[in-house]
């Protein structure tokens, strides 16, 4: 049963590219679940991914993780989603919530929340994060009676959010971490993704990174990854598509691509197919974006990356996620200090669960304990995002 609070409006399709966007959806679906990168998170004896895993996710740029969250922390998750969306801003720009309390991120000097218009594509075609959006999405009409704006992103999430911080440090998911980057993995950065039914806005195809492309070393993990714990599941619908393998392509020229296919279609993209407690993994280089939800589901996104140090430490970067800044030992290390509260806290919520082990931290972690005093201080911590 979906909680989330729902905002009701008329049914909505995408007018003359509705039948079109239909069998798109069904074919693209269809390669999705053929593609053989989706199953449990399995682990050989020594505690290692299962190195099926592994070759199928830098085969494909995303694999899907069946299963790995069940009901109970499922629940938590919701509430603590519900509670957000309860503290927003009672519209775009107000300082107070619905109930005149003082709003989600008021005080922050960090960006915190992400505004779209109903069904709108606000990035494709604009010079927002160093224009990495080329192309625009068809934006359906908005329905009547929708509000002037809906909240899509919650930046910083794990200061407004235990339930997400203790995913963070989930066992499982940060040993496939440090598998791909290495026992000394950075953080990147957390964030909620809501689409909300019938008024979701797209994100225009793009790739993550910026910095690296000219890079003489750039391999197909040098921007890292992001997780994306999927708390309803989603769909070609209201879920997140993938080019397969563009990830190991370098830059790539997305407004030629969309111009070949004829429209945003493009004919090789899947989308993410998951059930709620499904963690995907993604890689921030591979092409991808989502299309308006004109759909009836929500679909809410836990998401949360990684980078390996190498990509990271030296490195001049920000401006998309946070100031520039240098990303100096001091700098990481303070920021993924974050990762060792994750796993305490996590550790204090589920103790029969063994914890992960984070190498930068071992012998420390008498230092990195999850109290009260230690939440007050995650405060605008997103101004030490590692953005790359």
């Amino acid at each position: 049963m979906i909680r989330l609070p729902r905002i009701e409006v008329p049914p909505v399709d995408y007018g003359p590219e509705e039948a079109a966007m239909a069998q798109y959806r069904a074919e693209g679906t269809a390669r999705a679940l053929a593609l053989g990168n989706r199953g449990p998170l399995l682990f050989d004896s020594a505690g290692n991914p299962d190195p099926a895993i592994l070759e199928a996710y830098r085969r494909h740029g995303f694999y899907v993780f069946e299963g790995v969250l069940g009901q109970a922390e499922l629940d938590e998750i919701e509430s603590d989603v519900i509670d957000m969306l309860e503290r927003a801003p009672v519209h775009k720009g107000a300082d107070v919530d619905r109930q005149g309390r003082p709003a989600l991120g008021v005080g922050c000097r960090a960006a915190t929340l992400s505004w779209v218009r109903p069904l709108s594509d606000p990035l494709g075609g604009t010079a927002f994060a160093n224009g990495r959006h080329p192309v625009k999405m068809v934006e359906p009409k908005a329905p009547a009676g929708a509000p002037e704006h809906v909240v899509q992103l919650i930046l910083g999430s794990l200061q407004f959010s235990d339930a997400c911080l203790r995913l963070y440090g989930h066992p499982d998911l940060l040993r496939v971490a440090a598998a791909i980057h290495g026992a000394d993995f950075t953080p990147f950065n957390e964030a909620v993704w809501i689409k909300h039914p019938r008024l979701g806005g797209s994100v225009a195809w793009h790739q993550d990174g910026w910095t690296h492309w000219a890079s003489p070393d750039l391999d197909g993990d040098t921007h890292g990854f992001n997780f994306m714990a999927q708390l309803y599941g989603c769909d070609a619908t209201n879920g997140l598509w993938v080019v397969p393998g563009s990830h190991r392509l370098g830059k790539v020229d997305i407004a030629a691509l969309v111009a070949a296919a004829g429209s945003e279609r493009l004919p090789d993209a899947v989308p993410l197919v998951c059930a709620p407690g499904d963690v995907a993994i993604c890689n921030r280089q591979a092409v991808h974006g989502s299309f308006a939800n004109t759909g009836d589901r929500p679909r809410v996104t836990i998401n949360f990356g990684f980078h390996r140090r190498t990509s990271v430490l030296g490195v001049t970067s920000g401006g998309v996620h946070n100031p520039v800044s240098v990303y100096d030992a001091e700098r990481i290390r303070e920021r993924s200090r974050l990762i060792a509260l994750a796993i305490d806290a996590r550790r204090q919520r589920f103790p029969a669960e063994p914890p992960f082990r984070y190498a930068p931290f071992a012998g420390a972690e008498a230092a990195c304990r999850w109290t009260p005093a230690a939440r007050a201080g995650l405060k605008d911590y997103n101004l030490l995002d590692l953005g790359i």
